[in-house]
């Protein structure tokens, strides 16, 4: 199965976003395999930044450092995605400004929405950074009536059990990107949690 063949945009509504920089995995993946969804806050605006992009694309190389921090042998999005790890992001186009409106949220929802539904199988949520909560949150209010991770800073929040249906659910930090190197505390956690979910499906 390839991702960008089953979701895509085709009205781009969302004012805050670079169309240029639309992106979704056109990766070929056997969905029954995949037991944790790793969900990111939006691609880079350089397409060549992209997990899944030819070469070392920069938002892997660092999302590859989380996985080495978490005692993973990987040195490319095949390795990551043997484990069992599908990545995306929550929305699809790059940000042209540090936050996410609650519009263009609501409008990419209806795509991750889509996604995610492709994975039958998945034991564990990871939700890395706010925009992929909220979001997750949203879709998941829609059928519950409820949200499952609860308000406040993730730090706060992350050392305790939330659970979609039957599914683990992990609030963390994204891996991608400059200030994962720098954020040192952050970083931490992120290993942490990677290490948490791999437990998880066993």
């Amino acid at each position: 199965m390839k991702i960008s063949d089953d979701i895509r945009c085709v009205d781009f509504p969302c004012a805050d976003v670079d169309e240029k920089s639309y992106i979704i995995p056109a990766v070929e993946i056997d969905p029954v395999k995949i037991k944790v969804l790793m969900i990111t806050e939006a691609p880079p605006n350089d397409k060549a930044d992209y997990f899944y992009a030819a070469g070392s694309p920069f938002y892997l190389q660092t999302t590859l450092q989380a996985f080495k921090d978490a005692g993973a042998n990987v040195s490319s999005i095949q390795d990551i995605l043997y484990l069992g790890v599908y990545i995306t992001t929550a929305i699809k186009c790059g940000k042209t400004q540090y936050a996410v409106s609650p519009e263009t949220m609501k409008n990419c929802s209806r795509l991750l929405a889509q996604e995610i539904a492709l994975f039958p199988d998945v034991k564990v949520y990871m939700l890395m950074g706010d925009v992929a909560i909220k979001m997750m949150n949203g879709i998941w209010k829609q059928k519950t009536g409820k949200r499952v991770i609860p308000a406040g800073s993730t730090y706060k929040i992350r050392g305790q059990a939330y659970y979609y249906e039957d599914k683990r659910v992990l609030p963390s930090y994204t891996p991608a990107g400059k200030n994962f190197l720098i954020e040192k505390s952050k970083r931490k956690m992120v290993a942490e949690d990677i290490r948490e979910a791999f437990k998880l499906t066993r």
